[in-house]
């Protein structure tokens, strides 16, 4: 993947913004309640009967701040992606079995989110660097499926 100096400097600046996490734990509930079927893999949660209740979930919040934690390797990593993610892809294919739709899933709910906590500096070119980004880690992600 090719990053211009433009798409680099707009997903580093607005990452330095970015309260992991609020926005991942946010980003993980948002796809638990708009996607239900993805609560699957996270059984042991314990309660995910509402929206409410997984959005004050610790465990969805914990989660989610270890995924957008994640997330910011792939940031501080953009020109070797692919091996950032090399073992959690692996950990997601072989032992969780985590359909790999679900990656892109969560990538589109935080452009949604980093949208709603950041809106004026998440500008057109912004969302379209972090949509390529989001793209790109979930390709990663899923790489081992492959």
């Amino acid at each position: 993947v090719h990053w211009t100096a433009e798409e680099k400097q707009l997903i580093t600046c607005l990452w330095g913004k970015v309260d992991v996490p609020t926005v991942g734990a946010d980003a993980l509930a948002g796809m638990l309640v708009m996607y239900p079927w993805t609560q699957r893999f996270f059984a042991d949660f314990g309660n995910l009967s509402s929206a409410t209740a997984i959005c004050g979930n610790p465990k969805v919040r914990a989660h989610g701040k270890k995924v957008l934690t994640a997330f910011g390797d792939a940031i501080k990593n953009l020109d070797n992606i692919k091996d950032t993610f090399a073992k959690l892809s692996e950990l997601h294919c072989d032992k969780l079995h985590v359909d790999p739709e679900n990656f892109k899933l969560l990538g589109n709910v935080l452009i949604i989110v980093l949208a709603g906590h950041y809106g004026k500096d998440f500008t057109p070119a912004c969302h379209a660097a972090y949509q390529k980004l989001v793209n790109v880690v979930a390709h990663a992600l899923a790489r081992r499926y492959h």
